[in-house]
């Protein structure tokens, strides 16, 4: 589905991405793991067509991406949706007009049919009768359900995931998890997903990728990821870096830790 090669990105005079080189399979869940600030979310920007590589190569279903604007991703086919790390839901709109934003600008059907596809996205996602409710209405896991609807709206092919359970709480978070399996099983949809949190990491992926200064340093099924010899991997898994450890509670550094 995804073929990326000696993928290179600077920001700001420095390199972010040094040559990444992955292939995620149709259909599959594919977790990049890495440290806050590696080039995850803007590894992923790229595969999204929202950052241009200054070299390197990204190839969906066949074609080659990294200089299409998004009108051209429709004219090929290429169907690519992004749930951000915030949500980013339009704090004007409702529900209903935030999920169906997409059609109601694009597609040209008529009202009553882009209502019923805004229910329908909004029931995938275990969310009802809510149409009319403001974000700022609704908690941050039905924010984040509200703006995975609005990405299924565009029937993707590939959905990419930016931290989908950062700042939930337990519960609400596996929530999640099980809504992004549950979504891959049903609408067998190409998930690739940026997170730094162990437990959903482990609990979503069916392989997984660790990102170190600024290439794939390491990747395989969850088993080979905890079974790898690779120092700096094993550091990340069990919480040891320094700057991390900082900024993790000792609870989360033992949730961290029973995954390894």
């Amino acid at each position: 589905m995804i073929t990326i090669r000696d993928l290179r990105k600077s920001l700001q005079k420095k390199e972010v991405l040094k040559g990444v080189n992955l292939d995620v399979s149709a259909g599959e869940i594919l977790v990049i793991l890495g440290r806050s600030g590696c080039g995850k979310s803007v590894f992923l920007k790229h595969v999204a067509g929202l950052f241009k590589p200054d070299s390197g190569s990204i190839v969906v279903k066949g074609v080659e991406i990294t200089n299409l604007d998004h009108l051209k991703f429709i004219e090929k086919g290429i169907r690519i949706a992004i749930l951000f790390q915030n949500s980013a839901l339009f704090d004007s709109l409702n529900v209903r007009e935030n999920v169906g934003f997409y059609i109601d600008r694009y597609s040209g059907l008529p009202e009553e049919e882009r209502d019923r596809l805004v229910k329908e996205k909004l029931e995938l996602v275990d969310l009802r009768d809510i149409e009319q409710y403001k974000p700022f209405q609704l908690s941050g896991g039905m924010q984040k359900r509200v703006a995975l609807a609005r990405s299924l709206i565009t029937e993707p092919d590939v959905m990419l995931y930016d931290e989908p359970t950062t700042g939930l709480d337990p519960i609400t978070a596996d929530a999640i998890n099980n809504l992004i399996l549950d979504l891959n099983q049903r609408l067998k949809i190409t998930s690739l997903i940026v997170t730094h949190d162990l437990a959903s990491a482990f609990k979503v992926a069916h392989r997984m990728a660790f990102l170190n200064e600024g290439v794939i340093a390491v990747e395989g099924t969850p088993d080979e990821i905890k079974a790898s010899p690779d120092e700096t991997l094993q550091r990340f898994l069990s919480g040891s870096y320094q700057e991390d450890s900082v900024n993790l509670s000792a609870t989360r550094r033992r949730r961290y830790a029973r995954w390894v």
